[in-house]
This record gives C-alpha cells, structure tokens and sequence, in this order.
C-alpha cells in the first residue's frame, strides 16, 4: 500500500475515533443506558422492524471496525431488542463483518511494517499461521479471556488469508455470541457485565477453544499409532537413541544425546567423522592450503623478492592431506565419544520395525537393539551422472581424489559450483591443465553475477580454461585417448583429457538402511517436517540426508533438533531455524555468504538497498597484495537491518561471521559501524560498507541546519 493511501486511511479512522470520544458517544454504549431505555428500543424495533435491524447492524459494524470499547453492550442489547433468534443472527454477522475491516485495516496500514521491521523475528510465527492458522484463531475466538480488538488487530499483520480470518470468525465466535445475547433476553436482571458468564461457562468456553488444538494432537497420534500398527512396540527399550551414521549430524546428536544424560549408540560401518573428515572440507581444505603456498610463490615479485622456488612434490602434498586428516580424526574417534557415555558401534545398520535396528559388524556378529526414537544421519555422496562411455573412464570425486598420488597432465573438471571450483583452481596451482566444464552459462550459480565473474576473471588468469554453456553430451575413448565431447551453442566440442574429476552434486545415501522396507517416506532426501521427524514421528533425520542445505555446520545446527526433539517429543520439540544460513566457497578470493543475495531478492521479489565497499580501498588489503573482492550487504529500504551479506576476498569466511552475528541477533549496520575494529584487518571492511551505507542515509536537511548553526557561530 502506498504511503498516501496509508496516512489516509489512518486520518479517516482518526476522524471516526476522535469523533466518539469527542462527543461522549460512549455514553450511548454502557449498561445503564441500554437498560434504561430497553422499553423505547423494543417499540422502535417493533414499529421499525427493518429499519431498527439494518441501523443497529451499521453501528455494531462501524464500532467493531474501529474497535471502540462496547461490543459487549451491543451484543447485550441485540438479545434485548431482538430477541435470541434475530439477535444472535444480528450481532453474529455484524461482529464478523466489523472484525474483518478491522483486519483489514491492519493489514493495510501495518503488516508492511511490521514484516519489514521485524520479519526475521516473525519467522516462526508466520509459518506457524501458515500451518495452522485456522487453529490458532478459533481458539483465540472461542476463549473470552483475549480481548477482540487486538485478535483482529494482531492477525492482521500475519499472513493469514482474508477468508480464512472471516470465516473462522464467524464460526469461533458464534458461542460466546449465543451466550451473550441470551444473557441480554434478559437484561433487566443483569447489573454487570460479570453477571453474564459464570465461571463454569468461562471454563467451558475456554475448553472448547482448545477443543481444536488437542484434535490436532489426536489426528497426529492417530497418524502415529496407523503408521506403526504392522510393528508391536517393545514393552522396554535398551536404548532412548541410535543414530545412524557417523558424521557430523550424527556424531553431534550422539553428544547432546550423552550430554543431557540420555543412553545412545552410534553406529557407522565405515569410519567416524564422514565425509567433512575423510573426504570433504579437511583433506580439500588441506590441499587448498598447499595450493595457495605455490601460487604465493608465483607471484613473489609482487612482494619485492626477485625470485622465489618451491622444490614441490606432488605425492608429498597428497601426504600432508592424509597427515592432517589424522592429526583431526582423534577429535571424532570412537574412544573419544566413549569417554563422553556413546556406546559406539561399528558395522552395518538396518531398521527392522520403528523401534528395532540390526547391527551387523565387521566380525560377522549380529546385535539387535531396540529404541524409543532414532536419528538417521547417513550422509550423502557424489552423483554421477549417466554420460554415454563414461564408464570407460575412473571417475574421480571428491571421495576417492585424495588417492591421487601422480598429478594429472590434463584434469577435466566437470561442474562449476562449490567443490569443481575449489578442485579445479586448486589442481591448477598443483600444475595440472584444468578445463572447466559447466553447462549453465557462468560458475557459481547460487551466487550473485559480479561474485561469479571475478571469480571466474581470476581463474582464467591463472590458466584455467573454463568452458560455461558446455553440456556434457558423452566420452570417448579413442587409441587410449580421452576425449569429453560437449555441446556448445549448436556445435560438438572436443576435450582431451587424462582425468575426469566429477563434481555436478551430491545424492543421499537412502539405500541399505531398511527405509524402503520400513515405509520411511524419501524423495532426493528423507522427508521431514519442520522438526526432522519422518513419517514415523520417533524416527527422525538430520544432514546431508535430510536437506535442505548440505554444509557440515547446517548438519551440525540441525543435529541439535534432531537430538533434543527426538528425546523430549512429545513433552516439547523445537522447529528447526535456517533463517540465517551461512557458506562459504574455498576458491581464491573466497566467496561468503548470509541471507539474500541480489539474485534471490529479485527472484523473490523481495525489495532490498544494496551497498557495498571495495576491497581496493581497504589499507589491509593493499598491503597484503590482496585487492580483489567486495563486501556486499543487503538492507530493508531505508533501514539498517541486514537482510544478507555477501563477501568476495581474502578471508572471506572468516569476515563474513560479523554479518551471521548481526542478522541472528537483530544486530543493524550502525552498530557495526559504531564497532571498533582493530586496524588495519580485512574485517575493517564490514565497517566500511556500513559507512557507505550510513553516508547514503545522512539527514540532509539536519545537516544542512547544522550547517547554518556553525555559520552563525562563525559570525
């Protein structure tokens, strides 16, 4: 709604408030005064039957929409001059009709401000009334403890449809209606409004408002007991907790689990840690680390040395990554979770019934274990995808690449999201011939175009030859050589090659675990409702496994859910929160980021201010030779509160943890501003873009008064 027709329907209902109580209209709507001329109202109604309905209609409307205090005495007096048919029919329609307009109203001059104001707040509670709203708004009509103006008021700036919010009304305050015209049919016994409800019907009023919500509960505990009928539950269980799957979902349930005192087993048939430890973000991390040293070597001249050698082996390198991968797994081991009260198990595990699972171990030995709830937290893998002749070739991911001890010649790099860039760029450094293949038209999709297109510019500068709108068509194996044959615009393209590294997404480890026999519901991942649970509400799911997001942190933040629910349901859950979701991609320069993006907020519609700094600005940066990048933060339109960050440099990830901070806390740009940061560091930067940001905010016409007080000082 636009400003003017806002501050117009605000003057508007001004007018009409302050004509009430300008007037002494209230007068009109207490008890003496309906009592003391119940006799004239009733012969008004009588000799004006239709005339007497459609006026005392407008009013009740015209008093509900503005939400003036006495709809309780107009509700009196429809059972007084009306009767308890016609009455309750009257005050019924009229008291719906006038709290949608009041709804309306809100919605029309505040829900825009509010939900720009506190939206990330409102989170939870606008998804709630997306779920349930119908729900929550009977039982808010049906118990008269809560005062109707502000029900219509506060919904209002919900998301709840029009509809919804009127036809729930009607129904919800139906009751209370009923019981209070009634009450008026005989109104000359009444002397006070506490007169009319006793109690006793308070309480029941209050009890069928809440009739609802506990339906709600039986149909979820019908759903349960129908989805677990085929199994008898055990009488005892040894175990509250197994969870399946060592990783980082998986060890960080088992710790909460243990640590609020609960017995759990962890079962992994592989080894401890997944794929973060073994095969993700410490062995990548390890050899970018290396990478980065040799192209630092590279470009020693920049530094004011002459010249600089590095004796580099690249079997060495591989090493070093197995090195640090050892060095860090004592901090996921089986003894360590021990020694914090996890039975850990090592073998194959298979879901038989909601409470039962088998463990199979290396020895052949088979336990079976039963549990009041279980976590599954199997992880993900790479995806390969079904290319013609690819099965001609070994296929590297970012499972087996770290068996590599002979660097490839000629290093195809299929994918340009996350993982293929860090892998190209870094195999490039190690002084492979990278090709990029990626078949949408830039690298980085999920990224905002200018983030994309320095990274890229820098890749290029490098020697990597990346080829975007390629679509891999097949490969072929020709005399011993290889050859990827992709797509480009209307003609087939040619790449020679002596290793594939594949890097197009990962797919869910659904398989050999029993889901499918159990009846666990799975698309891509395991299905799961706001609370990780599965169709089978003891039976949850956190990680890769599960989505939305597949980063180690996510999995660790939803571990917590998954463990704290999984042992307290149904006594209380939690919702699981990804309003403020951060990543990070390892390329250099870095590539972090929190909220919305300009790609999303135009994708979302979503209206934004963007503002940002250059690190070629920044006195850190110069000195460290490190220019390249931006500090990117998106805001609400003429507010300081930050709807996402995104950040392109030299420790990107590390910098971009003021912004996760500030968005989870609530926490605006000018108290970043108003932050002390230590200089010179590249975190001076966050500073920087929230004075960009302020400049472009500066009251003008303050200043410009200022600007005459300080002349006339002068004077």
């Amino acid at each position: 709604m636009s400003t003017g027709k806002r501050w117009g329907v605000l003057a508007v209902l001004a007018l009409g408030v302050g004509t009430f109580f300008a007037l002494g209209l209230g007068r009109y709507l207490s008890l003496e005064f309906i009592k003391s001329q119940q006799g004239q109202l009733e012969a008004w109604r009588a000799a004006n039957p239709l005339v007497a309905a459609l006026t005392f209609f407008g009013i009740y409307i015209g008093v509900t929409a503005l939400s003036l205090p006495g709809a309780t005495i107009l509700t009196l007096a429809a059972g007084a001059i009306f009767g308890l048919g016609w009455g309750s029919l009257i005050a019924s329609f009229a008291a719906s009709i006038g709290a949608t307009l009041a709804f309306l109203v809100s919605r029309l001059v505040l829900r825009d401000w509010v939900q720009a104001r506190f939206g990330e707040r409102l989170t939870a509670i606008n998804e709630g009334v997306r779920k349930d709203g119908a729900f929550y708004l009977f039982t808010l009509r049906v118990v008269p403890l809560f005062p109707f103006f502000l029900i219509n008021l506060a919904m209002g700036v919900t998301h709840i449809r029009v509809l919804t919010f009127y036809w729930v009304s009607q129904i919800g305050m139906l009751l209370g209606t009923l019981v209070y015209v009634n009450a008026g049919t005989q109104l000359a016994r009444i002397d006070k409004l506490a007169d009319v409800a006793s109690p006793a019907v308070l309480v029941s009023l209050a009890m069928l408002g809440l009739f609802p919500l506990i339906a709600k509960k039986g149909m979820d505990a019908f759903r349960a007991r129908k989805a677990t009928r085929r199994w008898k539950k055990p009488a005892r269980f040894d175990t509250n907790l197994v969870v399946i799957g060592g990783g980082s979902a998986g060890l960080v349930t088992a710790y909460i689990a243990a640590a609020v005192k609960a017995k759990v087993t962890l079962i992994e048939r592989h080894q401890l840690g997944g794929d973060c430890l073994n095969t993700g973000c410490v062995p990548s991390k390890a050899l970018i680390r290396t990478a980065r040293l040799l192209s630092l070597v590279k470009r020693a001249p920049e530094f004011g040395v002459r010249a600089a050698h590095a004796d580099f082996d690249f079997a060495d390198a591989m090493e070093r990554v197995q090195r640090v991968i050892q060095a860090i797994a004592p901090h996921d081991s089986a003894e360590r979770y021990t020694s914090l009260g996890v039975d850990v198990v090592m073998g194959n595990a298979l879901i038989v019934s909601p409470w039962e699972v088998e463990v199979t171990q290396a020895n052949g030995d088979v336990r079976r274990l039963t549990t009041r709830s279980i976590v599954i937290a199997t992880g993900a893998r790479p995806f390969i995808p079904p290319i013609p002749g690819i099965e001609q070739v070994e296929v590297l991911t970012s499972e087996n690449v770290w068996n590599l001890r002979q660097r490839p010649g000629r290093l195809v790099v299929l994918g340009g999201g996350p993982i293929g860039s860090e892998l190209a760029q870094t195999f490039a450094r190690l002084g492979s011939q990278v090709t990029q293949v990626e078949m949408a038209p830039r690298l980085l999709m999920r990224e905002d175009v200018d983030a994309s297109e320095l990274v890229t510019a820098r890749f290029r500068s490098e020697g990597i030859d990346v080829r975007v709108n390629h679509t891999a068509k097949r490969i072929e194996v020709v005399d011993g050589e290889k050859v990827l044959v992709a797509e480009h615009g209307q003609r087939e393209v040619r790449i020679a090659f002596d290793a594939l590294l594949v890097a197009v997404g990962r797919t869910a480890n659904l398989k050999g675990f029993g889901l499918e026999e159990l009846g666990v519901a799975t698309g891509r991942t395991v299905e799961v409702n706001a609370y990780l649970q599965t169709n089978f509400p003891n039976i949850y799911a956190a990680g890769d496994v599960a989505g939305p997001y597949q980063f180690t942190h996510t999995a660790a933040h939803q571990a917590w859910y998954a463990a704290v629910n999984a042992l307290f349901d149904p006594f209380k859950k939690f919702r699981a929160d990804y309003r403020v979701i951060p990543w990070t991609t390892f390329v250099d320069p870095e590539v972090a980021r929190v909220g919305l993006n300009e790609l999303e907020a135009k994708e979302q519609n979503i209206a934004c201010e963007v503002t940002v700094y250059h690190l070629d600005d920044l006195d850190r940066a110069i000195a460290d030779g490190e220019t390249q990048g931006f500090v990117k933060v998106l805001t609400v339109p003429g507010k300081d509160r930050i709807l996402g960050a995104t950040i392109v440099g030299e420790h990107a990830g590390d910098l971009l943890a003021e912004f996760v901070l500030a968005m989870k806390h609530g926490i605006g740009l000018n108290k970043i501003l108003g932050t002390i940061h230590t200089y010179p560091t590249m975190a001076e930067a966050n500073k920087y873009v929230a004075g960009n940001w302020k400049r472009a905010h500066a009251p003008q016409r303050l200043l410009a008064w200022v600007e005459r007080f300080h002349a006339w000082r002068r004077r």
